[in-house]
């Protein structure tokens, strides 16, 4: 018989997830409280941008494979992928996944598997297992002794936006299981469209698993962002420094950028620093760093805006641009993004900004009426300052459109080097 599995949470790794899954040849039904997200996959279509998504949505839809709906029904497996954030004191808010357990509990049985795949602090799949026993009594969850009448296990996602699809089938996955029995499970479960290895451990070693990878990553964009501002101090060119350095057969570092954005990266350390806030202090200190960046950013653009205001003869705004609003190259992701941000303490500042995001078709809320969305040449030819926050492909040679005596301020590095060559913030 084919299995039946439910994903809760039609994002960015949900919508995916069920999609490769529905390929695979599994019946699935998709859940998500948006409405609108709902009815546009029902439709065969997505909301989201993920490169092959659409066509494998509409392929599944239409086999009657996968179906969306606001309200959980019966499965043989629930996989959780909902936002985990944290709230304004960085310690995690799982009231996310705590919805969704009381969501499926109704509608669980004897021999379902529970997975959580949200990036989660560490004790969290106990606290699944908690809030289930807690809604179904009548339903021995694992770790309360005795036989257990449902699996409960944790396996986070671990791809790239741009390359998801591929990335679900081939990566390998880190399975932890309340009990060795919940391993196994799962295991059955992602052995069903999964190419990579599965890997069994416990619940709590796979959490931190998940927060050390990006945890790691953090630390390492931390070190390159810290050594631009001593570059910009030394008035050392930071590129090209990293590229020397990396010649060096044992070096790798990363490049630096305006922050660190998205739904991992930028939130994930600070799981382990709500832990084990004694223990953690470089980790600590690196999201500080990264989380400084954009201020440093900020300090730039108001020397270079107030130089250009300087030359104005007419008394207009200084005109902005500010090129791209995603976390992250070649996606219309705007979670966590430092260049959001950036954008948008510029818009309250007065200035006339030029917002240039080639993947969305409509600003963000937070800059409605306060920016303009522009094609990329239309926003340099016209621009005093033009800053350039994400290196999507699209703006490669973009600079060929700068406008005369326009400023530059490349916190990706995207044009060094450039013919002609322009300043490099």
């Amino acid at each position: 018989m084919t299995a039946t599995f439910s994903v809760i949470g039609l994002g960015y790794i949900g919508l995916p997830t069920a999609a490769v899954l529905a390929s695979s040849g599994s019946t699935v039904i998709g859940v998500d409280i948006n409405r609108h997200a709902v009815d546009t996959i029902n439709d065969g279509r997505i909301h989201i941008v993920e490169p092959g998504l659409g066509d494998m949505v509409a392929e599944v839809v239409a086999a009657g494979r996968l179906r969306a709906t606001t309200v959980p029904a019966p499965a043989d497996t629930f996989l959780i992928a909902v936002p985990t954030p944290f709230l304004s004191d960085r310690t995690p808010d799982l009231r996310f996944v705590q919805s969704a357990c009381e969501a499926i509990a109704p509608v669980l049985k004897r021999g379902d598997t529970v997975i959580l795949e949200s990036t989660s602090p560490v004790g969290a799949t106990e606290q699944v297992a908690q809030w289930l026993a807690e809604a179904r009594p009548d339903l021995a969850v694992p770790g309360q002794g005795g036989a257990a009448d449902i699996a409960i296990a944790y396996c986070p996602e671990r791809v790239l936006p741009g390359n998801v699809l591929t990335e679900l089938v081939q990566n390998d996955r880190v399975i932890g299981g309340l009990t060795p029995a919940c391993a196994e499970a799962a295991r059955a479960a992602y052995a069903l469209f999964v190419e990579g290895e599965c890997i069994l451990t416990d619940a709590r070693t796979a959490e931190m698993c998940k927060l050390t990878e990006n945890a790691f990553r953090d630390v390492n964009i931390a070190f390159a962002n810290e050594l631009s501002l001593i570059c910009d101090r030394l008035d050392i060119n930071v590129w090209e420094l990293i590229r020397l350095a990396n010649r060096h057969p044992r070096v790798n570092i990363l490049q630096p950028g305006p922050g660190v954005g998205g739904h991992c990266i930028a939130v994930d350390p600070w799981f382990i620093v709500s832990s084990a806030p004694q223990e953690a202090q470089l980790i600590r200190t690196a999201r500080e760093v990264n989380d400084g960046k954009p201020k440093w950013v900020l300090e730039k653009v108001r020397a270079a805006t107030a130089d250009a205001a300087a030359r104005k003869s007419d008394g207009a705004p200084v005109r902005v641009a500010c090129l791209g609003l995603a976390f992250k190259p070649n996606i219309d992701d705007l979670r966590e993004s430092p260049a959001l941000a950036i954008c948008e303490r510029l818009a309250e500042a007065g200035l006339d900004v030029l917002a240039v995001e080639p993947h969305i078709e409509a600003l963000p809320p937070q800059l409605e009426g306060r920016a303009r969305l522009m094609d990329v040449e239309a926003a340099l030819q016209s621009a005093d300052v033009v800053l350039l926050l994400v290196d999507h492909a699209a703006f490669r040679d973009a600079h060929a459109y700068l406008a005369p005596g326009a400023q530059l301020i490349d916190t990706r590095g995207l044009w060094d080097g450039a013919d002609p060559p322009r300043a490099v913030g």
